[in-house]
């Protein structure tokens, strides 16, 4: 896979989610996706920008401009070092929630991607890597 262009972003308030959703959706648009396909992630960046802040305590966004021969897509790596999700698993299912929230924040951004990876720790954080394909 090749790496055209990319970009880091502090993800430490509500103001930088904004601010995600609205660089997320000139990747998008700069990499010819529809509207539809700038929708989707643009919500899954959303979803997983607040997560980082609310329950990460902020961390870091690479977003990347990426392409595997014909494909290209947009590939976006969320890294904290928060508290870290002690049952992936459990976190991962519709409902489930610890912020008081519908529970679907982790689950619809997997839906919204067409690649999608988590990895965490307890006491040592989070990764969420989507990546949408055109």
């Amino acid at each position: 896979m090749d790496i055209e262009r990319s970009e880091v972003i502090r993800v430490t308030s509500s103001e930088d989610v904004v601010r995600i959703r609205q660089l997320v959706r000139e990747w998008a648009i700069r990499s010819g996706f529809n509207l539809v396909e700038q929708t989707k992630i643009v919500t899954g960046a959303s979803e997983i920008a607040r997560n980082t802040v609310n329950h990460g305590g902020g961390g870091t966004l690479l977003v990347e401009a990426v392409n595997n021969g014909s494909r290209r897509g947009i590939r976006l790596t969320f890294e904290d070092k928060g508290p870290g999700i002690a049952d992936l698993e459990l976190a991962m299912k519709d409902g489930y929630s610890t912020g008081g929230g519908l529970g679907l924040g982790l689950g619809g951004a997997k839906r919204l991607s067409n690649e999608f990876e988590i990895s965490s720790r307890p006491g040592e954080g989070t990764r969420v890597r989507m990546t949408r394909w055109k």
